[in-house]
């Protein structure tokens, strides 16, 4: 089972214990289309939610499914903070209380997005949304305090800048398997040229590991150097790729178009005879695998690289953005930080 056919198996799973309305959110999700991981995830926070909600006596419903809109309606802004509450004491102590912001934003997220859903994309039959009141709207979601000079110092050293990203890819190509037992040599050997596609892809063109998961065989354009992709919330999207990995993603191209498949995906993995699309999680684990024998405990923070790479060359913000598939700069300031050598420069002359 590939990992978006899992996904959707779950969220079909979960819509059977939700009210019909989370389950019109979900199909109008659906219809954008979002990715699947995404819904997926949506409907994690929305169970936490609706069974906090009936835990805590707020809904007269000992089953979530049974929970009606205007219990959902008549949530009390203090209600909602109490559940908010409830979610940062949680992660405080699962996470630590420095790492729990994301997570928590994310379920605060989610929950705004049922509510302005219900109270201003539904109909009823007189024409009507399903709801008026939308109490998400007084609970707001906490930024970060952090400085972007913060999460470059965070991130210096990590990236790989200058000849080290060359240096990573002939590393594996050439003496990775040096240093491993016979068993790993034979697994490496045999998918050797996709995993260097794989790092190469990531280190030429800023994908995130979902968007490049969701590539095809017929996305990738040999003449040009560039990849068709879906962005987040379903927007396509065409990248170039930088020249330095052309050679690999070639190698494997070529090995790929070999192969006798239905299989659309342009990665894919071989199990027990049975090739599907590689997934999310096998592609961070080759790529923790390989940097790691690189450089012990250090990833290659493959975006970040990329990105910071490109902004060190170019000095255009409006070209790293357009690079990562953002819909402002304001998200590319990082990097302006992470290669502000004149910055270094004029403190040490103070």
């Amino acid at each position: 089972m590939s990992e978006n056919h899992g996904y959707r198996y779950n969220v079909n799973k979960l819509m059977l214990e939700f009210p019909y309305y989370v389950n019109e959110f979900i199909q109008s999700k659906d219809t954008v289309p979002l990715s699947i991981a995404s819904i997926y995830s949506y409907c994690l926070e929305f169970r936490k939610y609706l069974k906090w909600m009936s835990e805590n006596n707020i809904t007269t419903h000992a089953n979530i499914k049974e929970i009606t809109l205007k219990e959902m309606e008549n949530v009390t802004k203090r209600e909602l903070e109490a559940f908010v509450l409830h979610e940062r004491l949680r992660l405080e102590s699962k996470c630590g209380s420095n790492t729990h912001t994301s997570a928590l934003n994310r379920t605060i997220a989610a929950i705004k997005s049922l509510y302005n859903y219900l109270c201003e994309q539904t109909e009823d039959s007189n024409g009507n949304t399903y709801m008026t009141r939308n109490v998400s709207r007084l609970i707001h979601i906490r930024k970060k305090s952090e400085t972007l000079h913060y999460r470059a110092a965070q991130l210096e050293g990590k990236p790989f800048l200058g000849d080290e990203t060359r240096a990573f890819l002939e590393f594996v190509e050439q003496d990775y398997e040096k240093s491993v037992s016979n068993r790993a040599k034979t697994s490496f050997k045999k998918n050797k040229k996709r995993d260097l596609a794989i790092l190469s892809f990531f280190l030429s063109s800023g994908l995130r590991c979902a968007e490049l998961v969701g590539i095809n065989f017929n996305d990738l354009n040999l003449e040009t150097g560039k990849v068709s992709v879906m962005r987040k919330e379903g927007k396509k999207d065409v990248v170039p790729i930088a020249h330095f990995s052309h050679k690999y993603i070639t190698d494997y191209y070529e090995a790929r178009s070999s192969l006798n498949t239905d299989v659309e995906a342009l990665f894919i993995t071989d199990y027990n005879q049975t090739i599907r699309k590689i997934s999310n999680a096998s592609i961070n684990k080759l790529v923790a695998k390989y940097s790691e024998a690189y450089k012990v405990r250090v990833t290659p923070h493959t975006r970040h690289t990329f990105a910071t790479r490109l902004y060190n060359v170019s000095h255009s913000q409006v070209l790293v953005s357009n690079q990562l598939g953002h819909s402002s700069t304001k998200p590319t300031e990082l990097y302006t930080h992470i290669v502000s050598a004149e910055a270094k420069d004029a403190l040490r002359k103070l």
